[in-house]
């Protein structure tokens, strides 16, 4: 998985694409975080319409990573998931509680 970081207004954006699932992408996806954590980021907005597939480590670092910025105080949303990972997200019962939005737009429309 690769991972792209950039930021718009107050909102630092991760744009995933690939597989996001146990080992070196799961691994990657914490770092990156990480570093945007250190860097004083409280704003995080996860952009998954390059995902194709989620396993449970991808849902366990995305559920740790809103509680993260939670605890925090910042906000957290997840976007742009294809049809097959909003299945997987809403299957979990994770559409509600992380914020999913259909577009980039609609995400930091809601920060």
């Amino acid at each position: 998985m690769t991972i792209n970081i950039r930021r718009v207004d107050q909102v630092t954006i991760l744009d995933l694409n690939g597989s996001f699932k146990a080992g070196e992408a799961d691994l990657a996806f914490r770092n990156s975080v990480g570093e945007a954590l250190s860097a004083g980021v409280t704003n995080l907005a996860i952009n998954l319409a390059g995902v194709s597939f989620l396993d449970s480590s991808g849902i366990g670092s995305v559920v740790g990573t809103f509680l993260t910025l939670k605890k925090k105080g910042g906000e957290f949303r997840v976007f742009g998931a294809s049809k097959q990972v909003a299945q997987v997200l809403r299957m979990v019962r994770l559409d509600k509680v992380l914020g999913l939005a259909e577009d980039e737009t609609a995400a930091l429309a809601s920060f």
